[in-house]
């Protein structure tokens, strides 16, 4: 593979390092040492994956990771070096498709960034549309009635699996497995977290189709099913 990558990392040391792994992988690095340098250089290079650190000065990754996702679908894999559980689900909320906790193998990180970037350019030409929901799998755009609704990588990945599977209830396993083909090492309640922002991006005027089933997982009802 092949593309732009953006590293916003404060420390100088990680940052070249996987800058390094980076480039002797063939792609091209551009690196920004704070958040507001990193915002910049995102608008401007446009690039194919951004690998953002949580902790940032000038601009904290959480913020920066919420204002790229507003203008963009970017994937975005964050590097944090908290452990808990709950700091990696404020990461994955503000919309970020994956993370990797410090220490961390570069050669992981260049294994999960493929991952990624393998769901963005395998998705299949097609329009999908469930009443007012409509997914473009070419673009990854999607819009509900008129207004586009900006989503992560991997929310809409998870849309595009409950649209491809719509009124049948699946389990958080099944989501993984047909969502990232077994390659989210994430855990429950990053799925529930995900899935949470997405209901709330997709919601119009209290009509939500993704239902919880409890005890057995999430269903897409769709309106003209």
């Amino acid at each position: 593979m092949s593309g732009t990558v953006l590293i916003i990392e404060d420390d100088t040391r990680i940052a070249n390092w996987v800058k390094v792994y980076f480039e002797r992988a063939g792609y091209s690095v551009e690196v920004a040492h704070d958040g507001a340098s990193g915002l910049a250089l995102a608008r401007s290079l446009a690039p194919n994956l951004v690998i953002l650190d949580l902790m940032l000065p000038r601009l904290d990754g959480v913020e920066l990771c919420r204002i790229l996702r507003r203008e963009s679908d970017v994937p975005i894999i964050m590097l944090t070096a908290r452990e808990a559980p709950a700091e990696r689900i404020i990461g994955l909320e503000s919309g970020a498709d994956d993370y990797v906790v410090k220490p961390f193998d570069p050669e992981e990180v260049i294994a999960r960034a493929e991952a990624v970037l393998r769901r963005v350019k395998g998705k299949v030409q097609q329009m999908l549309t469930h009443g007012a929901i409509t997914l473009n799998e070419t673009t990854g755009t999607v819009t509900v009635g008129d207004e586009p609704v900006a989503l992560s990588q991997a929310q809409t990945a998870l849309l595009s699996t409950f649209m491809h599977h719509p009124n049948q209830v699946l389990t958080r396993e099944q989501l993984i497995s047909l969502t990232f083909d077994d390659e989210f090492e994430g855990f429950d309640r990053a799925i529930d977290s995900q899935i949470a922002r997405l209901r709330r991006q997709i919601n119009r005027e209290g009509r939500q189709p993704i239902q919880t089933v409890y005890g057995a997982g999430y269903k897409f009802v769709a309106e003209d099913a």
